[in-house]
């Protein structure tokens, strides 16, 4: 097997799980001290602990790293979890917003932060159940 055989995968590119775990960090921290931010820091429990835990295990899933989620959770169904929340445009740019800071503050790796945001753009669009 070549070089150009092997795959690095998402989770490798960014640094894997020391920058997933500054990356989700950086990402609560900014959603709950921006006010762009208050539309989905409401959604949210006062405490961000549990749910920063969960997203650092899916996001290691996710990027290629580590089965962390689904072992505990089963499959993601993100669209089936997030259903009760009214999520149209407005939350999802202010969850980019939080999240485009935390990547530019977490990934050093522009090539990488670039492929991620693309990637997690599609599916905070994804998201959206509201007009």
């Amino acid at each position: 097997m070549s070089d150009s055989d092997v795959t690095t995968s998402m989770f490798e590119r960014i640094g894997g799980s020391a920058t997933i775990d500054r990356l989700v960090d950086r990402f609560y921290e900014r959603m709950d001290t921006m006010p762009e931010a208050q539309i989905i820091r409401a959604m949210h429990a006062d405490h961000l602990g549990l749910i920063r835990d969960v997203l650092k295990r899916y996001l290691t899933e996710w990027t290629g790293g580590p089965r962390l989620y689904t072992p505990e959770k089963g499959h993601p169904r993100l669209r089936q979890r997030h259903i009760g929340f009214a999520i149209g445009d407005a939350e999802r740019d202010a969850w980019m917003l939080c999240m485009r800071g935390a990547m530019d503050e977490t990934i050093t790796d522009a090539a990488a932060r670039q492929d991620l945001d693309k990637a997690l753009s599609g599916l905070a669009d994804w998201m959206r159940n509201r007009q």
